[in-house]
C-alpha cells in the first residue's frame, strides 16, 4: 500500500468487496470503519490501519512475487540491513522480499526472492531433492579422477559428511559444469578444496527449471502469475 494511503472506494475495490461505486455507497451509509471509526467518501486508508464492512475486517490480499534475479559478485544474500551489501538494497524493489537460500558473495548467478512466506519454506524443504545447476572453473586442469570423485561424492572433513553423488560435466580444461541436489554450506568450493582444486569461479546457471536466459547480471524478471502458479504446483 503506498505510504499515502489510498482511498476507501479503491481500497474496497482492490479487496474484492465491491466496486468503487458501490464502496461510495457503502461509506455514506454508514457501514465502513477504519480504526473504529466511520469513514467519509474522502478517506484515505494507511498502512496499518483497519478496515470493517458491516462489523467484518476487509484485508487487501497481498500481491505475489517472485523474482529471478542474476546476482553479481560481491553482493549479500541477506535482508539484513546491517550488511552494505545486502541483496534487498540493491535491488530496492517496491514491495518487501527476501532471498530464497544462499548464494555466497563471491559467486554470481541465478537466486529466486519472493514476499511469500510458505512458498520460501516449501522450495527450502525441496532442497534435498530439486536440481541446482552450477558452471564451475577452477585453477588447473581437471583430470578423470577428479570427475570421479565429485560424482561418486567427496568427504567434507570441515563438516564430517559425504556430499551425494552428482552430475558433472567438464566443459573445457579448467572448467565443469555440476548438478546439486544437496544445499550444504559452499558445497562446491569445500569438495574442490578436498581434491586439491581451488574455485576461481561459480555460477549459478539454473534452480529447478529456471535458468539465467534473458536476465542480464544485476537484473532481474518477475515470475507471471501462471509460472508463480506453476511454481506451486511442482513444490506443494
Amino acid at each position: 500500500m503506498d505510504e499515502k494511503g489510498i482511498r476507501i472506494n479503491k481500497y474496497l475495490s482492490e479487496a474484492g468487496v465491491c466496486s468503487r461505486r458501490e464502496g461510495d455507497k457503502l461509506v455514506e451509509a454508514k457501514r465502513v470503519t477504519v480504526d473504529g471509526e466511520y469513514v467519509t467518501t474522502g478517506t484515505r486508508v494507511l498502512p496499518g490501519q483497519h478496515v470493517f464492512v458491516d462489523g467484518k475486517e476487509v484485508c487487501l490480499e497481498e500481491e505475489e512475487v517472485v523474482l529471478l534475479f542474476h546476482k553479481p559478485r560481491g553482493i549479500v544474500c541477506t535482508a539484513e540491513k546491517r550488511e552494505k551489501d545486502n541483496v534487498i538494497d540493491f535491488l530496492h524493489y517496491p514491495v518487501r522480499i527476501y532471498p530464497v537460500g544462499r548464494l555466497d558473495k563471491d559467486s554470481h548467478g541465478l537466486l529466486i526472492l519472493t514476499n511469500q512466506g510458505d512458498l520460501t519454506n516449501e522450495i527450502l524443504k525441496a532442497s534435498n531433492y530439486h536440481e541446482k545447476e552450477y558452471v564451475v572453473r577452477v585453477n588447473k586442469p581437471i583430470t578423470g579422477q577428479f570427475m570421479m570423485h565429485m560424482q561418486q561424492g567427496v568427504y567434507l572433513s570441515e563438516l564430517d559428511k559425504k556430499t551425494a553423488p552428482c552430475k558433472v560435466k567438464k566443459l573445457d580444461d579448467k572448467t565443469f559444469s555440476i548438478v546439486l541436489t544437496q544445499g550444504l554450506n559452499r558445497q562446491i568450493r569445500r569438495m574442490c578444496r578436498e581434491l586439491d582444486y581451488h574455485v576461481r569461479d561459480l555460477k549459478r546457471v539454473r534452480i529447478m527449471d529456471y535458468t539465467l536466459d534473458g536476465i542480464a547480471e544485476g537484473s532481474y524478471r518477475e515470475l507471471t502469475k501462471a509460472e508463480i502458479a506453476q511454481l506451486k504446483k511442482q513444490l506443494l
